[in-house]
């Protein structure tokens, strides 16, 4: 079972502007046509995790459930959905553990988990196998981080990275679990290793 994360940042790892619009996404033109690679990652996954709050988002923008794959809506309180989702969503509340035993309980084995706060709920449990990010090339300068803190330093490993439209950086890493020595030790064990890495900024 994979849980991914595939998202779009500003320079400066915002998602979402001070006032939460997104028109930002759209600072470098994309060629018609060109879905930048999101078709293919679609054909990964088996659902569309996401919360209440994207939820909403998504249902202002007009355009129905435009994902190929059913959506898992985290949610306390909401049960239902406009007309055009119904048939497309269901609902589901409890821990990001839990919900990953829920989507598999219903046949779903590979995630993407979609949300800012969803997103740092799963990591926060080390729930998240990949994260594929997508860099515009604009400054915000305040809104929504993607990253929030964590229980524990996660280690991952670049394994593709790609220029898109001449101007936006794709990175994709996956996570590398068997670095617990770099996830538990401080650099005061190894010195020489404090300097080297200091060179790097």
């Amino acid at each position: 079972m994979t849980n991914f994360v595939y998202i779009g940042t500003s320079l400066d790892g915002y998602i979402s502007a001070s006032d939460g619009g997104l028109d930002w996404l759209e600072f470098v033109p994309i060629p018609e046509g060109d879905d930048l690679g999101f078709a293919d990652f679609m054909a990964r996954v088996d659902a569309v995790v996401m919360g209440r709050n994207t939820f909403e988002t998504l249902i202002g923008f007009g355009v129905g459930w435009h994902y190929p794959r059913p959506g898992l809506i985290l949610s306390s309180t909401m049960n239902s959905a406009p007309a055009d989702f119904e048939g497309h969503v269901s609902f589901a509340s409890g821990s990001p553990s839990e919900i990953v035993a829920h989507a598999k309980s219903l046949g779903y084995q590979n995630l993407y988990i979609d949300g800012g706060v969803t997103v740092q709920r799963f990591l926060r449990e080390d729930l998240i196998d990949e994260i594929i990010i997508t860099q515009i090339p604009i400054l915000l300068g305040g809104g929504r981080h993607l990253f929030g803190e964590l229980n524990k330093p996660l280690g991952f490993e670049l394994i593709d990275s790609k220029i898109l439209a001449d101007q936006l950086v794709k990175r994709w890493y996956r996570r590398k679990r068997d670095l617990s020595a770099l996830e538990t030790a401080s650099n005061d064990a190894n010195p020489m290793k404090l300097e080297t890495n200091t060179k790097l900024f």
